[in-house]
């Protein structure tokens, strides 16, 4: 196919795809998805060869949010019988942060639900970073807070923190039809807070949420321009008790070819999949894996995911190994230079909840197929409350 051929070629060179090529990696059939798939993964290995990050998430402090953003169970208004509780202790955070590292996370998601950080919220997470790093030496610390005012990210830098969360979550042009509390260029605001701060800047997505083809390729290249180094795809968890709880739009396939669409037009940034992926690709993660380069272990925010063993089994038995602490995420020329994933200077790659380490909860796709489950229709079959690790006294997932 001439357009995967370009696309690869484009993407080993780190160069933009035109916006009718991105649209077109969509619109692909899912007769063709394995070539979809096959071609984006040449992009992911010369960039990242068979290596994948794994990440935890600590809910430091979980639900009562007065942001309104549609797709999260935290939100204000949400009937989902999520746990709540308010800040964890730095000792209780380490402790969770414990769980995920012994099971091969390198880095560590510091999640809170709210608009944003109070100066002494900020106080309290320097005082969870510090028992994290105390006891992990080489861990990397990310911070998912909301909105950040000025300063914040300084000081969230000197506390330790090595990254900040973001995600932009969708379009521009269709951004006031899922969060009415804030807006979009809050979100891009705080983005390049974290970025003058110093911070390695996460910022993704959530698909599913009633977006088009064209919305899910302006938040990528929107995404491209901010130039973040991590960008994790989210799939919308319709939890029970949100006004997205029956958005059951998404298919396995359709999954991929996002997933492919965002790894050419950001080739050489950690793509991660975060929120959802159990929910939407089910027994096709494995191929998932051939296009992003990081995953979450274990549970999400207010959700859970499969069993931490089964994360590490699926991983070696695609061909894959967990990348090391020691290992270096980015390619050299970003980890060096602190470039973007564009060819040339200024061209970048570029939440709160299960969109992992996202800023609210998980993201869908529109464009249903056979196999995928009926919209209008609430699945607690498919979506499990998480009611175990950070918060209670059971055992974290991991």
């Amino acid at each position: 196919m001439d357009l995967l051929n370009t696309l690869v070629d484009k993407g080993l060179r780190r160069e933009l795809p035109t916006r009718e090529e991105a649209l077109a990696v969509l619109a692909t059939s899912d007769d063709d998805v394995l070539d979809v798939v096959a071609a984006a993964g040449k992009v992911r290995r010369q960039w990242f060869g068979r290596r994948v990050k794994l990440n935890y998430l600590v809910n430091l402090k979980s639900g009562l949010c007065p942001e309104d953003c549609s797709y999260c169970s935290q939100r204000l208004g949400s009937k989902a019988d999520i746990l709540k509780y308010t800040w964890l202790k730095p000792e209780q955070a380490s402790q969770a942060a414990a769980a995920g590292l012994a099971g091969g996370a390198k880095r560590v998601c510091l999640v809170a639900s709210g608009r944003g950080p109070t100066d002494r919220d900020i106080d309290r997470v320097a005082g969870t970073i510090k028992a994290i790093k105390d006891e992990n030496e080489g861990v990397e610390v990310c911070a998912c807070l909301g909105l950040l005012s000025d300063g914040q990210a300084e000081r969230l830098r000197e506390a330790g923190a090595d990254a900040y969360n973001h995600n932009l979550n969708t379009s521009e042009s269709t951004y006031a039809d899922i969060t009415t509390t804030h807006t979009y260029a809050d979100r891009v605001d705080t983005v390049s807070k974290a970025h003058a701060a110093g911070l390695s800047a996460c910022s993704g997505l959530i698909a599913g949420m009633g977006e088009s083809d064209e919305d899910l390729v302006d938040v990528v290249f929107s995404l491209r321009e901010l130039d973040p180094d991590s960008v994790p795809v989210n799939f919308l968890i319709p939890m029970e008790g949100t006004p997205l709880a029956t958005e059951w739009h998404l298919t396995p396939q359709r999954c991929l070819r996002i997933l492919a669409m965002v790894r050419f037009v950001c080739p050489d940034v950690e793509v991660r999949i975060a929120g959802g992926r159990e929910v939407h690709l089910r027994t096709m993660q494995p191929l998932a894996l051939h296009l992003a380069n990081s995953i979450f272990l274990g549970d999400y925010l207010t959700s859970e995911g499969q069993a931490g063993q089964t994360d590490l089994e699926m991983i070696a038995d695609a061909g894959f190994e967990v990348e090391g602490a020691g290992q270096v995420t980015l390619p050299e020329h970003r980890a060096t230079a602190g470039g973007g994933c564009g060819s040339h200077a200024g061209a970048g790659c570029g939440s709160h909840e299960d969109a992992g380490c996202g800023s609210h909860e998980g993201g869908g796709v529109c464009g249903t197929a056979a196999g995928a489950p009926a919209a209008g229709e609430l699945r607690s079959d498919l979506v499990a409350v998480r009611r175990r690790g950070a918060g209670t006294d059971l055992a974290p997932n991991a």
